[in-house]
C-alpha cells in the first residue's frame, strides 16, 4: 500500500526583486511523480539547489514555503491538503538540518513531552510514551539534562526522539547528520535503521553523507535541477545512475568500483564495504578481474 503519492508536482518560489507580487522564478521543481510504499527507506540524492528542500517542506504544509503550486501530495489516500493539523502533526515528523532549529524547551523530558503535550494527550499517555522513546533511544543517561548542556548529535538524538514519541507513519529528514561527527552520524544513521525495521515507520531522507545510508535504505530517487531523474528500488536505481556521470560522486566507494571494472555487470551490484569486496573477491575468483590484485588478500589494500 502506497502511503504517499505525489502527482505532476511542480513549484516556483516568487521573484522578491519584483515590488509587485505575481512574479515567479524559474520552478524549483518540476512536474515530480512518485509513489512511496508503506514501510519504505527511500533515501534522496542530488546537487545542492536541485529541489530535494523543497520537495521535503511540501510534503510537511505547515513547513511549506510561499510560492505557486500545482500537482497533488495524498497521504494515506488523502489530498494532504484536507488534514487536519493534528493529523499533520502526529502522522508526519520532520526532522531538520540545523540541530538547534528544533528544540523549544530548556529540558530533555520536556523536549520530549512537548509534542505530545500540544496535542492534548492524557498525562498518563504522555508518560508511557516519553519512556518507550527513552529506553528506544538510550536517552535515560541525559534524561533530566539542560538541552544547552548536549552535544550536537545527543540534540538531534532528542530531535528525533520527540518526533517519533507523537508515534508518526512517515517521518521526514532533511540532511540531518550535516552537522554531526562522523561517530554520531553513524550512530544516527543506525536508529533509523532500527526504527524503520523495527517500527515500520516509512523514512524519507535527504543526505551527502551516503557510504552508511545507502546501505540500509530500500529505495532511491535521483534529482537534477528540479525534476526526478531517476527513482526505484536501492540497486535498480543505483545501476542505471552508474551509467550518468552527474551522479557518480553521490556512489559508495563500493558501487564506484562496480561501475569502473571493465567487465560485464553479471554480479549483484554492490553497496556496502564488505559487499564490495565479496564482488572483487568473486571477480577475482573467476578470473574476470584483469590488473591490479593478484589475490584475495590483496582487496582491502
Amino acid at each position: 500500500m502506497d502511503i504517499l503519492d505525489v502527482q505532476k508536482l511542480t513549484f516556483a518560489y516568487p521573484d522578491t526583486t519584483v515590488e509587485y507580487g505575481g512574479v515567479y522564478l524559474e520552478p524549483a521543481l518540476k512536474e515530480a511523480s512518485f509513489c512511496v510504499a508503506q514501510g519504505d527507506f527511500l533515501v534522496i540524492l542530488g546537487s545542492s539547489g536541485c529541489g530535494k528542500t523543497t520537495l521535503l517542506k511540501l510534503l510537511k504544509p505547515v513547513l511549506a514555503p510561499h510560492g505557486k503550486k500545482s500537482g497533488s501530495i495524498f497521504f494515506n489516500g488523502a489530498d494532504i491538503e484536507s488534514l487536519s493539523y493534528e493529523e499533520l502533526a502526529s502522522d508526519i515528523g520532520f526532522v531538520m538540518q540545523d540541530v538547534n532549529a528544533q528544540l523549544v524547551t530548556d529540558e530533555v523530558w520536556h523536549e520530549l513531552a512537548f509534542g505530545l503535550e500540544s496535542l492534548g494527550y492524557s498525562n498518563s499517555m504522555i508518560k508511557r510514551r516519553v519512556a518507550e522513546m527513552t529506553s528506544f533511544f538510550g536517552l535515560s543517561g541525559i534524561f533530566h539534562k539542560k538541552v544547552r548542556e548536549l552535544s550536537g548529535g545527543q540534540k538531534q538524538m532528542v530531535n528525533l526522539a520527540s518526533v517519533m514519541a507523537m508515534n508518526p507513519k512517515l517521518l521526514i529528514l532533511d540532511e540531518p547528520t550535516s552537522q554531526l561527527d562522523p561517530i554520531a552520524a553513524e550512530e544516527f544513521v543506525a536508529c533509523l535503521t532500527r526504527i524503520n525495521r523495527e517500527l515500520g515507520t516509512t523514512i524519507i531522507m535527504t543526505e551527502h553523507r551516503l557510504e552508511e545510508v545507502l546501505p540500509v535504505c530500500t529505495k532511491v530517487m535521483a534529482m537534477e535541477d528540479g525534476q526526478v531523474t531517476a527513482f526505484g528500488p536501492l540497486r535498480e536505481c543505483m545501476a542505471e545512475l552508474c551509467t550518468d556521470g552527474r551522479y557518480m560522486g553521490f556512489m559508495t566507494a563500493a558501487t564506484r568500483v562496480y561501475a569502473g571494472v571493465a567487465v560485464d555487470n553479471i554480479y549483484s551490484l554492490p553497496v556496502s564495504v564488505g559487499e564490495g569486496r565479496s564482488y572483487l573477491a568473486e571477480l577475482l575468483k573467476n578470473g574476470t578481474l584483469t590488473g591490479g590484485c593478484s589475490d584475495e588478500s590483496e582487496l582491502c589494500d
